[in-house]
């Protein structure tokens, strides 16, 4: 187990890395002067050289990744060109209302999806099972903007038990902060459904046709107790390895929701960013997406021995 877990961890360095260095190229790609964006249009020369200086641009760009890779290892990511702020707490703060959101949604996404799915393949091409997978590809095929303005216009606007739009703190007001979240969640955890569901579905399948599922119906097992107790574990293991897929890509790809829902949280922060050309906003937001997607998924693997033993083993 210890070895797994130090080669997972070696993979995903080398991922990060590479992910800092792309993060870095496609921040100076963008046209325009940092410097002058910070100081306006009637900074001095004098002034833009000065800042130039001070921010490193006047160097060349490997001593300017150097200079900020440094920073960023010391957790300094910057500080906004819009608001002044330091860069790092600003993410963490709205990483934290984006966070709620997701691991709730996943959390109950998974928790309705997997028994699901596992029920549709043990009644496999039952009514059951044809009811399940047109549901899941019906709630799969709907985008996640149209999804949300439905529940908005329909909970919202037409039978007013929802907040229409909006954030309120739940260390405010917990109640409040509550039915302000309740959509957005509603609209990930209808959408993730299908997701989760047919992987359930599949990986389920391809498991109750192998041998030992055979024999271990031969010795007289209740099919209740081959399902859970003999398919299920083994069948969950490519399961376990989407939900951490899904929980990454929401965490990163949350913008739309938070946007149809004006949620203040990562993603809308990220499209605030950059629309108004703030860099240093906008590449801290690119670098701790792409960190957490990678530290979800090093998380998932070092799970996986839980669910296939014989992956401590490779």
């Amino acid at each position: 187990m210890f070895r797994f877990a130090l080669t997972r961890i070696g993979m995903a360095l080398p991922t990060l890395l590479i992910v800092a260095v792309s993060v870095f190229v496609l921040i100076r790609l963008i046209p325009g002067d940092p410097a002058q964006l910070m100081l306006g249009d009637l900074a001095t020369p004098a002034s833009l050289a000065d800042l130039r200086a001070r921010l490193g641009l006047d160097q060349s760009l490997p001593v300017q990744f150097g200079i900020w890779i440094g920073n960023v290892l010391t957790g300094d990511f910057g500080q906004s060109i819009s608001s002044q702020q330091a860069v790092l707490p600003l993410i963490l703060q709205r990483f934290w209302i984006s966070a709620q959101i997701v691991l709730v949604a996943v959390l109950l996404a998974s928790c309705v999806a997997v028994p699901a799915g596992v029920i549709a393949a043990w009644k496999q091409d039952s009514a059951v099972d044809l009811g399940l997978v047109a549901t899941a590809t019906l709630l799969l095929s709907i985008p996640t903007f149209w999804l949300g303005l439905l529940l908005l216009l329909f909970f919202g606007l037409k039978l007013e038990w929802l907040p229409v739009v909006g954030y309120v703190s739940i260390a405010e007001n917990p109640w409040a902060g509550i039915l302000y979240l309740v959509m957005p969640i509603m609209t990930l955890f209808l959408h993730e459904i299908g997701v989760i569901l047919r992987m359930a579905r599949a990986s389920t399948l391809e498991v109750l046709r192998l041998d030992y599922i055979t024999h271990a119906r031969a010795k007289g097992l209740s099919e209740r107790a081959v399902l859970w107790r003999h398919a299920f574990k083994n069948a969950f293991g490519p399961t376990w390895t989407l939900i951490g897929l899904v929980l990454g890509n929401l965490l990163g790809g949350i913008a739309v929701v938070e946007t149809v829902f004006t949620i203040p949280g990562l993603g809308r922060l990220l499209v605030d960013a950059i629309f108004a050309r703030d860099y240093p906003v906008i590449q801290g937001c690119m670098l701790f997406v792409a960190f957490t997607y990678v530290l979800v998924n090093l998380v998932i693997d070092l799970c996986y021995p839980v669910f296939d033993p014989r992956v401590t083993a490779q």
